[in-house]
């Protein structure tokens, strides 16, 4: 899904391995080779020329070796790997000096940080609302219009800033690509900790608090879970989660007493592009592990078959299926009903399942299946898919579209004392279910939808509205020597400044449209869009919504006005001694607690404009 929006997609084809002490290996080469057929193909989330160009070399060698395209990076040559990463790379960024910037001295944790304002992992609790009550947020919409940066910290080499920080007892805790998840003092963005992961961890933080202290969970992109100690940053336990090579966490663990429930998504819909693959073969999970341990209790597969051959493609390799359906986003948590929600994606090849698409209802005690309610049947994708006509290569017969549910179900208590689960999809619908039974109580279409459209990482809801975020991304493609091409590449694909975007309200009873804003322009800055593809966040009185433009945007509540506009593209020098570029905003959504706010910049998406920041905003900058 939208993990792969922001991954690096090199489709490789193999070429016969080639000797690692190569004396002068040609970058221009490996790329027309092994990459240009999706990077000038107008393969779906493949970025363009002038995409990678914002990246840094050293960026493209991580994602080639360690980060999300590290299976793709296997069939080339160390000498290959440095070579097009230094042909399709821009400038170099500095790193980040973490030691520069730790905290002289440490204030002692709160008895009970809960007690505190605090924003818990991805949605601030077990329902996903993405609303922070006032007492929490210590910021009222009047004071909104006033804030300002009051410090920003630097990622280094990353050139994604895509998670979402989690703040507790006045300590806020943040993955990186590059492996690293931090710990800083929520005020200053000093460093208490910094703890290396195996891969690149994107998940939001959740903390736990028993007998033994603090304890941070979280997941990478080599499928393995981990808990840490809170306030020192030491490994308590590592559990990998799915033995598939192209598993991967990106949606963030929730934790209900004394069991972590971990989401499991892949990257086998990108490695399946490749035809000489063996696609596909992955089924998303849930994972319930023993908090204390990592011991697992139980898995639920979303696709209960196990995938078996179903037939060959045009040049022998045997495809497998049912596959995909993975869980992208952080589940809903229901412990009246004690009761898991879940949001999958598409298939990944034929046969397509029945659980694809679909918002998925799971026994907290040992992940029994309760019901489904599946929303776009028949839908069987891979990045194959930009580039094959249907049924062809590893491109499944069914050819998309790609509608996966990437947010999270939130689940929300109506006037009448009923309750809804609200699930937002990319086909651009926002869907009212009942959480008894999954029966349809509402549906209402705000945007076209597609690869890159729709609804893609969340909606917020206060007691009466649901405030939605339209993507609708659209590409168009430019030859070399056009405004916006890229020089030395044949074809480049910008993001179209014209399509996209908007903020809706809609009636938590009805799915009536109470108000809508439109974006109000991109301009023609390259790699700007006005899509909206950022989670949502709500406080009382006030919406913060994001966007690909790089703006942080507040709308009042009550009409849809914009009472607050920040830019965040451009250069920050940080507290961590570096210098850091703002840039698109997307996936993780702003974070407020206690009177700041806390907003990732630079998540590029095709197109996009990469960045590496994390900034804090308070009212006048103090």
């Amino acid at each position: 899904m939208r993990a792969i929006a922001a991954a690096l997609i090199l489709c490789l084809i193999p070429l016969g391995a080639r000797g690692e002490g190569a004396s002068a290996v040609d970058g221009a080469s490996v790329y027309r080779e092994r990459c240009a057929q999706c990077h000038e193909g107008g393969v779906a989330r493949a970025p363009d020329a002038a995409s990678l160009k914002r990246m840094s070399p050293t960026a493209v060698k991580l994602a080639l070796t360690g980060g999300s395209m590290r299976t793709q990076g296997e069939s080339l040559s160390a000498a290959e790997i440095d070579a097009v990463s230094r042909f399709v790379g821009g400038a170099e960024t500095t790193a980040t000096s973490a030691a520069a910037a730790t905290c002289a001295k440490t204030a002692p944790p709160a008895s009970d940080p809960f007690s505190t304002p605090h924003w818990n992992g991805w949605g601030v609790d077990l329902t996903q609302h993405r609303f922070q009550p006032a007492a929490m947020a210590g910021l009222a919409a009047a004071d909104v219009p006033k804030l300002k940066l009051k410090w920003a910290f630097g990622l280094g080499e990353v050139t994604r800033a895509n998670a979402q920080p989690t703040v507790v007892g006045d300590r806020l805790f943040l993955g990186s690509v590059n492996g690293r998840v931090y710990a800083l003092d929520a005020k200053s963005g000093c460093v208490l900790w910094v703890f290396a992961a195996d891969g690149p961890v994107r998940s939001a933080i959740t903390i736990g608090i028993d007998t033994r202290s603090w304890t941070a969970y979280f997941g990478d992109q080599r499928a393995n879970a981990y808990a840490v100690d809170a306030l020192t940053g030491e490994l308590r336990w590592k559990t990998h989660v799915e033995a598939h090579r192209a598993a991967m966490i990106s949606g963030a663990p929730v934790l209900v007493d004394d069991t972590l429930y971990v989401p499991v998504s892949s990257l086998e819909e990108v490695i399946g592009a490749n035809v000489t693959y063996s696609c596909c073969t992955f089924r998303g999970s849930i994972v319930a592990l023993d908090a204390r341990s990592g011991a697992q209790r139980w898995k639920t597969y979303t696709i209960a078959e196990e995938p078996q051959p179903v037939r060959k493609n045009e040049i022998g390799v045997e495809l497998f299926g049912p596959s995909g359906a993975g869980v992208w986003n952080s589940p809903a948590v229901d412990r009246a009903r004690a009761m898991l929600y879940l949001g999958t994606g598409d298939s990944y090849s034929d046969p397509p399942a029945d659980t694809s698409d679909a918002i998925l209802a799971l026994r907290l005690e040992n992940g029994a299946l309760v019901w489904k309610q599946q929303m776009t049947p028949g839908d069987a994708f891979t990045v194959a898919c930009g580039g094959s006509a249907p049924g062809k290569g590893n491109c499944p017969q069914a050819g998309g579209p790609d509608l996966d549910f990437g947010a999270s179900p939130i689940l929300v208590t109506l006037g009448n004392g009923k309750r809804a689960l609200i699930a937002a999809q990319k086909s651009g619908v926002v869907h009212a279910l009942d959480p008894e039974n999954g029966a349809i109580l509402w549906q209402r279409t705000i945007g076209r939808g597609g690869t890159l459209g729709g609804i893609q990482w969340g909606a917020a809801a206060d007691e009466r509205k649901v405030y939605v975020a339209l993507s609708d991304i659209r590409i168009r493609r430019v030859s070399e020597g056009t405004p916006g091409a890229q020089p030395g590449f044949g074809t480049t694909f910008l993001l179209d400044p014209r399509v996209g975007g908007g903020l809706y309200a809609l009636s938590l009873e009805t799915g009536e449209v109470v108000w809508h804003t439109p974006h109000p322009g991109c301009g023609e800055t390259p790699g700007c869009s006005p899509a909206q593809s950022a989670a949502v966040t709500a406080i009382p009185g006030v919406v913060f919504s994001g966007g690909l433009d790089g703006h942080l945007r507040a709308y009042d509540v009550g009409d849809g006005r914009i009472v607050w506009d920040v830019d965040t593209k451009g250069s920050y020098e940080t507290v961590n001694g570096m210098t850091a570029r703002g840039g698109s905003i997307d996936g993780p959504g702003p974070v407020v607690v206690g009177g700041m706010l806390y907003v990732s910049s630079g998540y590029a998406v095709f197109g996009g404009m990469p960045g590496n920041v994390l900034l804090a905003f308070s009212v006048g900058g103090s």
